[in-house]
């Protein structure tokens, strides 16, 4: 009985989608346009097919992201370029004042890494906050910051850590910082023939406190608003550095400067953070959507600033 209802219900289904899009879409609904695929085994041959097929070509890494597109055929390349058989691109190496991760880091290594743990600790913080273990499995560092999402974790966490992202092509290498590189939604500063190879992001330093904090409305949806902060206090307990980044209120991350500027020099204070989170969110835009309104997010954004910013200064070691 369960599985004539079953085929009753999938036949319907069916019969819906065809009068709703016509027959022809719906037999390919949620199928992948026709592509050439390719796996190579060096970044040599990713940077030689970059080059001749340019933007016809989409990269894979994770596919957290990509597949989806290509299921809904909102992504339709000739080409897909894939970078799983890349082990070279798979390491996270601390490199003195900065840890360096290859593109193909999966999220749930960096997550559980104690080189990541220890010395860039608002990035572990982050990493949970990424869908659900599953997603985090497959998901890559290099594919989260190149697909530049607006409600995604790591792009904000490295516009606050002032990260750089390193680009390849056939015609040589250069090292973008994430302020330069995140331009909108799923726009970044990467051309067509050039891949993604590592993100550097700096350690933490000595009297540096640090906070991720997101709000969605279940664990591993996308998040309505979230905040990375970072402060470091001098010698005298006066904020010497800040830096906040907001994400999921605009089309890219958000630094929040202004906020930034009005803390540097003063003494920490509840009425200090609550006035810095005002400055971060007064001119903010965010999207309206069936999950708030653009009020709502705002509001929500200023709590979480001041919250992050109060937990970051926690963790410096001081008190208020």
């Amino acid at each position: 009985m369960y599985w004539a209802k079953a085929r009753e219900g999938a036949r319907h289904a069916q019969s819906l989608e065809t009068r709703l899009v016509g027959p022809e879409s719906a037999e390919t609904a949620m199928k992948a346009p026709p592509f050439e695929y390719f796996a190579p085994d060096s970044v040599d041959e990713v940077l030689s097919l970059l080059e001749q097929h340019g933007d016809e070509a989409k990269v894979l890494a994770g596919g957290q992201s990509l597949v989806p597109l290509l299921a809904m055929r909102l992504a339709r390349p000739a080409y897909v370029i894939d970078l799983n058989r890349l082990g070279s691109l798979g390491a996270i190496d601390e490199r003195g004042d900065y840890v360096a991760f290859g593109a193909m880091v999966r999220e749930r290594a960096a997550e559980r890494s104690a080189v990541v743990r220890h010395k860039t600790p608002v990035l572990s913080e982050a990493l949970p906050f990424i869908g659900h273990i599953a997603i985090r499995n497959r998901g890559t560092i290099g594919g989260s910051i190149v697909h530049s999402d607006a409600s995604a974790e790591l792009p904000a966490v490295a516009l606050a850590t002032d990260s750089e992202v390193v680009l390849r092509s056939v015609r040589g290498e250069r090292t973008v910082r994430a302020a330069d590189f995140f331009e909108g939604h799923f726009t970044t500063a990467i051309a067509d023939d050039e891949l993604l190879v590592e993100v550097r992001v700096p350690v933490a330093r000595p009297g540096e406190g640090w906070s991720f904090a997101e709000v969605s409305r279940r664990a591993g949806d996308f998040a309505l608003v979230g905040v990375a902060a970072m402060l470091r206090v001098d010698a005298r307990g006066a904020i010497a550095d800040c830096r906040i980044s907001l994400l999921g209120v605009g089309p890219k991350p958000v630094r929040a400067d202004n906020a930034e500027a009005s803390l540097v020099g003063t003494m920490p204070s509840p009425d200090a953070f609550a006035a810095a989170a005002q400055a971060a969110t007064a001119d903010l835009l965010p999207p309206s959507d069936v999950h708030g309104s653009a009020a709502f997010r705002r509001h929500l954004a200023s709590v979480t600033v001041r919250r992050a910013l109060e937990r970051a200064f926690e963790r410096t070691g001081g008190g208020m």
